[in-house]
Protein backbone atom coordinates (compact mmCIF):
# COMPACT_ATOMS: atom_id res chain seq x y z
CA UNK A 1 0.00 0.00 0.00
CA UNK A 2 2.91 2.35 0.59
CA UNK A 3 3.80 2.28 -3.12
CA UNK A 4 0.15 2.55 -4.17
CA UNK A 5 -0.35 5.53 -1.85
CA UNK A 6 2.85 7.20 -3.03
CA UNK A 7 2.90 6.30 -6.73
CA UNK A 8 -0.71 5.41 -7.54
CA UNK A 9 -2.38 2.17 -8.60
CA UNK A 10 -1.80 2.87 -12.29
CA UNK A 11 1.98 3.14 -11.92
CA UNK A 12 2.31 0.18 -9.55
CA UNK A 13 0.18 -2.13 -11.69
CA UNK A 14 1.72 -1.15 -15.01
CA UNK A 15 5.24 -1.57 -13.61
CA UNK A 16 4.31 -4.96 -12.13
CA UNK A 17 2.70 -6.14 -15.35
CA UNK A 18 5.69 -5.03 -17.39
CA UNK A 19 8.02 -6.93 -15.07
CA UNK A 20 5.86 -10.05 -15.16
CA UNK A 21 5.61 -9.98 -18.96
CA UNK A 22 9.40 -10.20 -19.09
CA UNK A 23 9.69 -12.90 -16.43
CA UNK A 24 6.86 -15.35 -17.05
CA UNK A 25 4.41 -16.77 -19.56
CA UNK A 26 1.45 -16.49 -17.22
CA UNK A 27 0.27 -15.57 -13.76
CA UNK A 28 -2.11 -17.12 -11.23
CA UNK A 29 -4.01 -14.48 -9.25
CA UNK A 30 -5.18 -15.20 -5.73
CA UNK A 31 -7.38 -12.26 -4.79
CA UNK A 32 -7.86 -12.09 -1.02
CA UNK A 33 -10.86 -9.87 -0.38
CA UNK A 34 -9.56 -9.19 3.12
CA UNK A 35 -6.93 -6.98 1.50
CA UNK A 36 -9.58 -4.64 0.10
CA UNK A 37 -10.70 -1.84 2.42
CA UNK A 38 -13.27 -3.37 4.81
CA UNK A 39 -15.71 -0.55 4.07
CA UNK A 40 -16.29 -2.48 0.83
CA UNK A 41 -15.72 -6.03 2.12
CA UNK A 42 -17.17 -6.56 5.60
CA UNK A 43 -17.68 -10.30 5.05
CA UNK A 44 -14.19 -11.54 5.74
CA UNK A 45 -12.56 -13.03 8.79
CA UNK A 46 -9.50 -10.79 8.82
CA UNK A 47 -10.45 -7.28 7.68
CA UNK A 48 -7.50 -4.91 7.32
CA UNK A 49 -8.03 -1.16 7.46
CA UNK A 50 -6.28 0.90 4.83
CA UNK A 51 -6.33 -1.54 1.93
CA UNK A 52 -7.08 -0.44 -1.61
CA UNK A 53 -10.57 0.87 -2.30
CA UNK A 54 -13.15 -0.90 -4.42
CA UNK A 55 -12.37 1.42 -7.33
CA UNK A 56 -8.59 0.95 -7.06
CA UNK A 57 -8.96 -2.83 -6.90
CA UNK A 58 -11.34 -2.91 -9.83
CA UNK A 59 -8.93 -0.78 -11.87
CA UNK A 60 -6.13 -3.23 -11.04
CA UNK A 61 -8.34 -6.10 -12.23
CA UNK A 62 -9.03 -4.21 -15.47
CA UNK A 63 -5.31 -3.77 -16.10
CA UNK A 64 -4.71 -7.47 -15.42
CA UNK A 65 -7.45 -8.38 -17.90
CA UNK A 66 -5.92 -6.15 -20.56
CA UNK A 67 -2.46 -7.65 -19.96
CA UNK A 68 -3.52 -11.16 -21.04
CA UNK A 69 -1.14 -12.52 -18.40
CA UNK A 70 -3.65 -14.37 -16.25
CA UNK A 71 -3.80 -18.12 -16.60
CA UNK A 72 -5.97 -18.77 -13.54
CA UNK A 73 -7.64 -16.91 -10.71
CA UNK A 74 -9.21 -17.56 -7.35
CA UNK A 75 -11.07 -15.26 -4.96
CA UNK A 76 -10.65 -16.16 -1.31
CA UNK A 77 -11.55 -15.04 2.20
CA UNK A 78 -15.24 -14.37 1.50
CA UNK A 79 -17.21 -15.39 4.58
CA UNK A 80 -20.99 -15.23 4.00
CA UNK A 81 -21.62 -15.63 7.73
CA UNK A 82 -19.88 -12.30 8.38
CA UNK A 83 -21.13 -10.50 5.29
CA UNK A 84 -23.63 -7.65 5.32
CA UNK A 85 -26.37 -8.22 2.70
CA UNK A 86 -23.89 -10.03 0.39
CA UNK A 87 -21.78 -6.87 0.02
CA UNK A 88 -18.47 -8.76 0.03
CA UNK A 89 -19.77 -11.46 -2.29
CA UNK A 90 -20.94 -8.80 -4.74
CA UNK A 91 -17.52 -7.11 -4.65
CA UNK A 92 -15.89 -10.49 -5.33
CA UNK A 93 -18.18 -11.05 -8.33
CA UNK A 94 -17.48 -7.54 -9.61
CA UNK A 95 -13.73 -8.22 -9.45
CA UNK A 96 -14.15 -11.49 -11.34
CA UNK A 97 -16.34 -9.98 -14.05
CA UNK A 98 -13.78 -7.20 -14.47
CA UNK A 99 -11.04 -9.81 -14.87
CA UNK A 100 -13.19 -11.32 -17.65
CA UNK A 101 -13.51 -7.97 -19.41
CA UNK A 102 -16.53 -6.15 -18.00
CA UNK A 103 -15.98 -2.38 -17.95
CA UNK A 104 -17.68 0.58 -16.37
CA UNK A 105 -20.34 2.11 -18.57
Amino acid sequence: MHDIDRLGMDYVMKNSIEYLEEQTDGVHLSLDVDGIDPAHTPGTGTPVEGGPSYRETRYAMQLLHESDLLTSVEVVEVNPLLDNQNKTAEVAVDMLTTLFGEKYL
